[in-house]
């Protein structure tokens, strides 16, 4: 039995997603009824350019007051595609004090007070769901959160940035600098004409802190992310990554210590051998890579962003939500009982890949050994290449604590053969 009484749905933008949202919520409208059980009507569309045309759309749904649109009180579920922090933040919690549930797209939103508005949809007797805030089309939040809740998940490994694998992958492709393929990125629409928040790190690591909040049960924080950006990447890291088989992707890496008694979560430029799942994700793809305990390794892959991918995460948590409204029930809320401490970047293990220059001459090799040696990091390859009493040496450590690495480099930077340390890359996915 269908209800007629349709379930009233407010808009909060309507750029390149909301737009998106609203073509196919009316071009898909009896197929959504079907699958929800009632009809869903678009009941207002809150804008700041209201003077747009907006194809598909009634004028008269369009307005520029968002607050009263979500004070109404006869509106069931609010989709924001509004991104930010204000006025979204105040418009979420005001939907929930005003009866509707939410449907939300906003990952630094999230990532910043993601506890504080579980808090208020909770308080409420409201839903919260958040697919689209952090890859796309690509279903990850509802796998984690519901699908591998019997599981104990140890790690999550991804790429959830579109814009840096596409300028990685075409460095690594072609042979070009990153301005060259940052250039092209920006030309083909994958980069913004601001791409800071994308090569620095900035939206990757507000999706890694949603993505171990979820996957471990406790409250991360973006502040409890560490961050470094691609913009150091060069051609000459790609060609060591390829001499060991590998090549270079800006990962987000969410994993809990080996004594499972605290987790880390970072966001940075790794080399990954060429025979790891992630290696082979080409272009602005996505890819995470999920390994638990009863599951074994996952990898869900797709498009991590644009208008008509996201929008279809946005509208499997609409039918999610409706559903639940229908049933006077709501979806699982916030899981942060584990209440696990986020470690820093110190207590990181990994393996390093180190490119100093040197002089060329004898003696040097030793010196540089004995300073990882005084530092508790094993070596565990050495390439040298010598020319006009100068030298590289790449140096590929066993695994190490981050802070043992930090503290590796800067006695290297004190010795007088060592003319500077050219790169340093973490080596992840082995």
């Amino acid at each position: 039995m269908m209800r007629t009484r349709p379930l009233k749905v407010a808009l909060l933008g309507c750029g390149v997603v909301g737009s998106e949202v609203a073509r196919i919520m009316t071009t898909h409208a009896d197929d959504l009824a079907a699958r929800i059980g009632a009809p869903v009507e678009l009941a207002g569309v809150a804008v700041r350019r209201p003077s747009k045309v907006r194809e598909g759309i009634d004028p008269a749904l369009v307005t520029t007051d968002a607050t009263a649109l979500v004070k109404r009180g006869d509106i069931d579920v609010v989709v924001e595609v509004i991104g930010g922090i204000e006025p979204a933040r105040t418009l979420i919690t005001t939907a929930f004090e005003h009866g509707a549930s939410v449907v939300s797209a906003n990952k630094a939103l999230l990532a910043q007070d993601g506890a504080a508005l579980h808090a208020a949809a909770e308080a409420h007797g409201e839903d919260l769901y958040y697919e689209a805030a952090v890859a796309g089309a690509i279903p990850l939040i509802r796998p984690l959160r519901e699908s591998l809740a019997g599981d104990k998940v140890n790690r999550v490994l991804g790429i959830v940035n579109g814009t840096t694998n596409f300028i990685l992958d075409k460095m690594d492709s072609t042979g070009a600098g990153y301005q060259e393929a940052l250039d092209e990125a920006t030309a083909l629409g994958y980069a913004e004409a601001d791409p800071t928040a994308d090569v620095e790190g900035f939206d990757a690591a507000a999706k890694a802190a949603i993505l171990a909040g979820i996957a471990f049960h406790t409250r991360v924080r973006l502040d409890d992310v560490h961050r470094e950006g691609m913009t150091e990447v060069t051609a000459a890291d790609f060609a060591s990554a390829r001499k060991m088989g590998c090549t270079i992707k800006l990962l987000a890496i969410c994993e809990r210590a080996r004594d499972g008694a605290s987790v880390t979560a970072r966001v940075h430029p790794a080399m990954i051998p060429l025979s790891h799942p992630l290696a082979s994700v080409r272009g602005a793809y996505n890819a995470v890579f999920v390994e638990s305990d009863a599951s074994g390794r996952l990898m869900f892959y797709g498009p991590g962003a644009g208008g008509a991918p996201t929008a279809s995460a946005v509208l499997g948590d609409l039918v999610a939500v409706c559903r639940n409204r229908l049933n006077g029930a709501t979806g699982p809320g916030e899981s942060a009982y584990a209440a696990l401490p986020v470690s820093g970047m110190g207590d990181v293990v990994t393996r390093y890949h180190i490119s100093l220059d040197v002089a060329d001459k004898p003696g040097v090799l030793a010196q540089v050994a004995t300073v990882f040696a005084e530092h508790g990091v094993s070596i565990d390859t050495v390439r040298q290449q010598g020319k006009d009493g100068e030298a590289s040496l790449v140096v590929v450590t066993h695994r190490a604590s981050d802070a043992a690495l930090g503290g590796t480099v800067e006695a290297l930077r004190k010795l007088d053969t060592v003319r500077g340390v050219a790169s340093i890359m973490r080596v992840e996915g082995e």
